[in-house]
């Protein structure tokens, strides 16, 4: 089957490197950025830590939105704390993805063009402070499903980026329980803002593990180099058994009729999102597609005199280096 897999991007030659290179992922190993590796591995890590790194950036805009209207100063700092570290996980995952041979300009290009995506969950709008909590607890909560198994990832740079990041997404997901939890024991209106945020932010927040395994295009692959670990649909169940009992513990209810705990599996039984609601989101008709794209764009044309500027630094550094030696 692997072999299947790369022919695309092997040829006969290539045939003892290849064998000797699922070996080492079989008996996990990792694979660290001087090792001999397939294009179609390295391609497959440029496109998952690439998409992963946007994704953390993009996803300071729909909370940083909040930080000026926080209900008190404390929560105002412990967002800020928060959209910080989220600015941190895209660097460690930039340079992550350097290892691999290609720049941040790149990457970034690549965005801007609409080449490489970013996570469909952040083109969804935060209207309420409740949707603060609901992305904390819903969204990092399913992003901390998605990046525990990372840690264990076959390339060496990325399962050690994670390490620090699932702690700090850790955090995150319990600050955004916490401010569910205090609106959903306050007001009755606080109540509603509540299980408004999770009405509108549960299917999206299972879309964030990606099209079920029948339709994913990548997900064998994946596996087989152990660039990802479990299923899109093994996590999403995950997801949904750890999160009811949640919901229920706040006194909010699951926009879901059909979830049900099913005793012969032990797990819930749940309706899939709308699959053609997510795919549309992807292509750019999502409800702040446009909004979160002229953001970067607008940070990234900007930010040129910085950039420039950091560089000619650079450039003068290593010239003094040089010419003491």
């Amino acid at each position: 089957m692997y072999a299947q897999m790369i022919q695309s991007e092997a040829t006969t030659e290539d045939a003892e490197q290849l064998a000797a290179f699922q070996a080492r992922i079989d008996a996990g190993e990792r694979i660290e950025p001087k090792d001999w590796m397939p294009e179609g591995y390295r391609k497959t890590l440029i496109r998952q830590i690439g998409q992963h790194a946007h994704s953390e950036i993009v996803g300071q805009l729909p909370e940083g939105n909040w930080i000026t209207r926080a209900p008190t100063l404390e929560r105002k700092a412990i967002l800020l704390a928060k959209v910080q570290d989220e600015a941190g996980h895209g660097l460690y995952l930039y340079c992550a993805a350097e290892t691999l041979g290609i720049s941040r300009d790149d990457l970034t290009e690549q965005l801007l063009s609409g080449r490489m995506k970013y996570s469909s969950i952040f083109n969804y709008p935060t209207l309420t402070w409740a949707d603060v909590g609901a992305v904390g607890w819903l969204v990092d909560g399913a992003a901390i499903m998605n990046q525990v198994p990372l840690q264990r990832t076959s390339y060496g740079p990325y399962s050690r980026a994670m390490i620090r990041i699932c702690k700090e997404e850790s955090f995150h997901q319990r600050q955004g329980f916490d401010i569910m939890m205090k609106m959903a024991q306050g007001t009755e209106a606080q109540k509603r803002m509540a299980q408004d945020a999770l009405n509108r932010f549960w299917y999206p927040s299972l879309m964030m593990f990606g099209p079920s395994d029948a339709e994913s295009i990548h997900s064998t692959q994946n596996m087989a180099w152990r660039i990802k670990i479990n299923s899109n649909d093994e996590l999403r169940q995950k997801f949904v058994d750890q999160t009811v009992p949640q919901a229920e513990f706040l006194g909010l209810t699951i926009p879901d009729p059909n979830l049900r705990l099913n005793p012969e599996t032990g797990h819930y039984d749940f309706s899939e999102p709308d699959w053609g609601e997510f795919f549309d989101v992807l292509r750019g008709n999502g409800p702040c597609n446009a909004d979160r794209m002229e953001a970067r764009q607008t940070a990234w044309s900007e930010g040129q005199w910085v950039r420039d500027g950091l560089m000619a630094h650079a450039a003068k550094k290593r010239a003094r280096r040089v010419a003491a030696e």
